[in-house]
């Protein structure tokens, strides 16, 4: 139940935090790795790796994992919420900020490509 609340009123409250650190992800190699569609956003606010897993790839998807679950579990306790609720929250809005051509994991698991559409996102979504 937690998770729904959050993802309410209380979850847009939370997006701002979310933003910083994903803009400072955006280094050369995720950049191209992004667009590339070998990396996508996924549901539970972590990266994903979209295709063929090779070491380097593997590796930069763990540094990025291992920072944001660092910043979710600092948000998550700031707003007395669970780490999966507040991830939650941070995937929702990280797939509906993908632009046209990247990848995101619709809630069925499947990879998809974003469009100029809106992307299919988890129902408990704000």
């Amino acid at each position: 139940m937690r998770q729904i609340v959050l993802a309410g009123a209380a979850g847009a409250a939370l997006l701002g935090a979310v933003a910083v650190p994903a803009l400072a992800q955006r280094d050369p190699a995720y950049a191209a790795a992004r667009a590339g569609g070998q990396v996508g956003e996924q549901p539970d606010g972590y990266l994903g790796i979209v295709g063929e897993r090779t070491p380097a790839l593997q590796r930069l998807v763990d540094d990025i994992n291992i920072k944001r679950r660092a910043v979710y579990s600092q948000k998550a306790q700031e707003n007395s919420a669970t780490l999966e609720a507040y991830a939650l929250t941070a995937g929702c809005q990280a797939i509906l900020r993908t632009e046209p051509g990247e990848k995101y994991m619709a809630p069925d698991g499947t990879w998809k490509t974003r469009t100029s559409a809106a992307p299919d996102r988890d129902p408990r979504c704000p």
